[in-house]
């Protein structure tokens, strides 16, 4: 009974609910006591529908099986042992909890070991995928640059092709072009000659009905003190040439008869005149060798046709020194700045850009920097050259002037000219603009048919030349067809500029220009004692009516002219001034001559036109 109380006691625990009891049997309704039947009715009793709760809502049943229990367990002889093993089962419990705390912190340090293994594994995938995007993005642009550097060699292969197509079709129209303007000039030549001729017969016969008019007036003031004055003339004139002649042959007649009848004198006379005779041929041979050697070392090239160098080194002091003061009294009159051109009337951004380049070589001179070499191009008559010019003046350097067409000519020797060219420039202590009109006469390409071994030669001597940036030239080009040139020539130009045809306002100031040069100051003397006593004195010549707006007719009128085609104008206007009858330009003859010129130019315009599209 002990062993199944202990036994029962090991299972039960006292603080847990015991399972609740089965309700109580219905009791039957409490009897009425027959004692206290006077009394009051007793009050119903709550109804209780959880027995295991009082109505208070207190259960009360497990708190009593509780304290039933430990009185169990309390009166049990195995009380002892009970406690005992409860105690046991406590500590085992809490050894068992103990356990599983350090179960689940060595869980935990696995997990934070596991956490971290997991991150560093992530970190080193991370890596490896960066390394590996790297190498894929490096793999990537080594093979878009190679990709970029196809297909920039097939852009420049198409580049290429398309060029050499370029040049063929050019050369093929440069032909086309040649011929039709060969033929043009021709017919131009034949035109312009015919008319030449027409103005100098008319011009001819002007000036000698003029200067009959003048003989013939001179002649009737003065015919009797002229004659008077020829024949006193005429006969001290004989008279002195008859007693010269006597005299002479008197002397020459004793001097051979002394030298017939004497045979020492007859030798040495003829031993004499012998003698001096290769004197004088010796001399002059030598003369002619040593200035010719003179002339080769320090005179100036056969290809400058003009320069403003002189021609040897002592000469042209007074040249240069006049020289300087007619650019002093210029920049007087030109303005405080300078900035004028005199007779170069040009596009004001193209006159912008010289001025540029003419301060920046002077800098570039100052400074002791490599010169920049320039091309100018345009079509004929739009002032190149004077551009040049003026460019070199107001830079403070000397120019020459050469054309391309000079150097076919020469054969064999281009290459020794122009080897002397370039070392005669370099010799100039200022600096030289070396400007090269019509370039493309020699500077063509070197792959032409028709062009000679010697023009390659002096083209390749050019190139040798220039082939370095130089302290001592500027090398200026001019040409109407800037793409006949050789590709190495275009390579060594650093500064392009493009001469148009004057605009309107251009015109405009060009015909104020040569109207002022051919008309205004035609008779004008040049000032000078010796031009006042030995040039006649001309005709002036009047105008009347002409005023700015009808200079603007006019320039409005010559539109597609070149500066050439207006200068060459307003020539035409002087030679009908000097035809007319009293020398007097009025506003109808000047309105006649621009009107004629005028469907002049537009006949040419449109046989050029007509040859072009027979030549096509």
């Amino acid at each position: 009974m002990a062993k199944a109380s202990g036994s029962g006691l090991f299972n039960f625990s006292p603080f847990s609910s015991a399972p609740s009891p089965a309700p109580p049997p219905a009791t039957a309704p409490a009897q009425p006591d027959p004692e206290k039947k006077d009394d009051a009715p007793a009050p119903a009793r709550v109804r209780n529908d959880n027995p295991r709760t009082t109505s208070s809502g207190f259960d009360p049943e497990a708190l009593e099986r509780g304290a039933k229990a430990l009185r169990e367990i309390t009166a049990s002889k195995e009380a002892k042992k009970a406690f005992e093993l409860m105690k046991k089962q406590e500590d085992t419990r809490q050894t068992e909890l103990a356990a599983k705390a350090a179960e689940f912190k060595a869980m935990q340090a696995q997990s934070e070991t596991e956490r971290q293994r997991v991150i560093y594994e992530e970190q080193k995938k991370l890596a490896q995928q960066q390394a590996q995007i790297k190498s894929q993005m490096a793999r990537y642009e080594d093979e878009l640059a190679r990709k970029r550097m196809q297909a920039e060699n097939e852009h420049h292969r198409a580049r290429n092709q398309e060029l050499v197509k370029m040049q063929e079709e050019s050369s093929v129209r440069q032909e086309q072009a040649r011929r039709a303007t060969e033929e043009q000039i021709q017919a131009q030549r034949r035109q312009t000659e015919r008319e030449k001729a027409e103005i100098e017969r008319e011009t001819i016969r002007v000036r000698a009905m003029a200067e009959a008019e003048g003989r013939a007036h001179e002649a009737k003031l003065a015919e009797d003190v002229n004659k008077r004055m020829l024949i006193e003339r005429a006969n001290a004139e004989r008279e002195k040439w008859v007693s010269a002649i006597n005299t002479t042959f008197e002397h020459i007649g004793g001097g051979l008869r002394a030298i017939l009848t004497d045979q020492n004198k007859l030798v040495v006379a003829v031993g004499g005149v012998t003698a001096l005779a290769a004197g004088i041929y010796t001399t002059r041979e030598g003369a002619r060798v040593v200035w010719g050697y003179v002339d080769r070392i320090l005179g100036q090239p056969s290809l400058i046709r003009e320069s403003s160098r002189a021609k040897y080194p002592w000469s042209g002091f007074f040249s240069r020194g006049l020289s300087s003061l007619s650019r002093a009294g210029q920049k007087g009159t030109n303005g405080k700045n300078g900035q004028a051109f005199g007779e170069v009337i040009l596009n004001p951004a193209l006159q912008k850009r010289i001025t540029q380049l003419a301060g920046a070589t002077a800098n570039t001179k100052l400074h002791q920097a490599p010169f920049r070499n320039m091309l100018f191009y345009g079509p004929p008559g739009t002032g190149k050259t004077m551009a040049a010019r003026e460019l070199a003046k107001k830079s403070g350097l000397d120019y020459a002037l050469m054309t391309g067409g000079d150097v076919a000519p020469l054969g064999s020797q281009a290459v020794t000219k122009i080897h002397q060219l370039f070392d005669w420039a370099k010799k100039s202590n200022r600096g030289l603009l070396l400007f090269i009109d019509e370039a493309d006469a020699f500077l063509c390409e070197r792959n032409k048919t028709y062009m000679s071994e010697a023009q390659r030669s002096a083209l390749n001597a050019l190139l040798f030349r220039t082939g370095d940036q130089s302290k001592d030239i500027v090398l200026a080009l001019a040409t109407n067809r800037p793409g006949d040139l050789d590709s190495a020539v275009a390579d060594r130009i650093d500064e392009v500029l493009e001469f148009p045809l004057p605009g309107e306002e251009e015109r405009y100031k060009l015909l104020k220009l040569y109207l002022d040069k051919y008309i205004a100051k035609a008779g004008a003397r040049k000032p000078g004692l010796f031009a006042k006593l030995f040039e006649k004195q001309q005709q002036q010549i009047e105008i009347k009516g002409l005023n700015d707006d009808l200079i603007r007719e006019a320039a409005a009128k010559t539109d597609g002219f070149s500066g050439r085609e207006v200068a060459k104008l307003m020539a035409s206007v002087q030679a009908a001034v000097y035809g007319s009858e009293n020398c007097v330009l009025d506003a109808g003859l000047f309105r006649e001559v621009i009107d004629y010129k005028v469907a002049e130019h537009q006949q040419r315009k449109k046989l050029a036109g007509t040859d072009g599209s027979g030549g096509d």
